[in-house]
C-alpha cells in the first residue's frame, strides 16, 4: 500500500476502490462482464417487478408502520416522521423521509443503501449519494407504499486528477485566492439529481412485503 501514501484520503479510496475492482474483473475472467452484475434488479426481474406504489391488504396500520420504519433504517437515518392519524374520521397519508445518505462502495458490503451489481460499481467509482421518501396513502382495502429513493451525483470545482484546475493563474484582472492545500482534493459545490434509484426500491418493496407476509403467516396461525 505504499503507493498510496501521500494522497488525500478521498483519492486514497478512490484508488483502492479501482485496485479492488480491476484484481477482481481479473480473477473472474469474462465470465465477470456476461454476468447481470452491473445491471439493476428490476431490469433483471421485469416479470417479478412489483407496482410501486405496493398495495399492502392488512388493516394494522401501527403494524404497517413499525415494520416500515424499521426497513427504511436499514439503509438510511430517518430525518421526519409523520404518522398515518385519523382526523375527524378521515384517514390522512402517513409519510418519512431520510437524511441524504453517501452511496457504498464494493469495500462496504455490509451496507445496503448500495445494490449489487451496477450500482454498488457506480457508488466506487464516483460520489453518490442517496435521499429516500416513502408515503404511506390510505386505501378501502389497505394501504399503499409509496418509495422513492433520489440518487444524486457530486457536483466538484474540478476532477480529481485534473492538471489544470483551481490554481491555473487567471489574466482577465481577478484576483483569485486558494485557501485549500493541493492534497484536500476537488471542492463539492452541490449534488446534482440524476434520477431515481429503481432497483433500491424494489428490494426495499420486496423486503417490506417479505416482513408483512411472514407476520401474517405468523398471526393467522393464533
Amino acid at each position: 500500500m505504499e503507493c498510496f501514501v501521500g494522497m488525500s484520503p478521498l483519492v486514497r479510496r478512490r484508488a483502492l476502490a479501482w485496485t479492488v475492482a480491476m484484481l477482481f474483473a481479473a480473477a473472474t475472467g469474462c465470465r465477470f462482464w456476461n454476468r447481470p452484475l452491473f445491471t439493476p434488479v428490476a431490469t433483471i426481474n421485469q416479470q417479478e417487478a412489483l407496482p410501486n406504489p405496493l398495495l399492502i391488504p392488512l388493516s394494522d396500520r401501527e403494524l404497517i408502520w413499525n415494520q416500515l420504519v424499521d426497513e427504511v433504517d436499514d439503509y438510511f437515518q430517518i430525518d421526519r416522521e409523520q404518522r398515518v392519524q385519523e382526523v375527524g374520521g378521515v384517514l390522512m397519508e402517513g409519510r418519512i423521509e431520510t437524511f441524504p445518505r453517501t452511496g457504498s462502495t464494493i469495500l462496504e458490503p455490509w451496507r445496503r443503501d448500495s445494490t449489487p451489481g451496477f450500482e454498488k460499481l457506480h457508488a466506487t467509482l464516483q460520489s453518490v449519494r442517496r435521499q429516500a421518501t416513502i408515503r404511506v396513502i390510505p386505501q378501502a382495502n389497505g394501504y399503499l407504499v409509496d418509495v422513492i429513493v433520489r440518487k444524486e451525483l457530486e457536483d466538484v470545482d474540478h476532477p480529481e486528477r485534473a492538471t489544470v484546475g483551481t490554481n491555473t493563474a487567471r489574466h482577465d484582472g481577478s484576483l483569485v485566492r486558494s485557501e485549500r492545500h493541493r492534497d484536500e482534493g476537488p471542492a463539492t459545490l452541490g449534488w446534482i439529481t440524476i434520477g431515481r434509484d429503481v432497483s433500491l426500491e424494489q428490494q426495499m418493496l420486496f423486503e417490506l412485503r417479505g416482513r408483512l407476509s411472514e407476520l401474517g403467516h405468523h398471526s393467522g396461525k393464533h
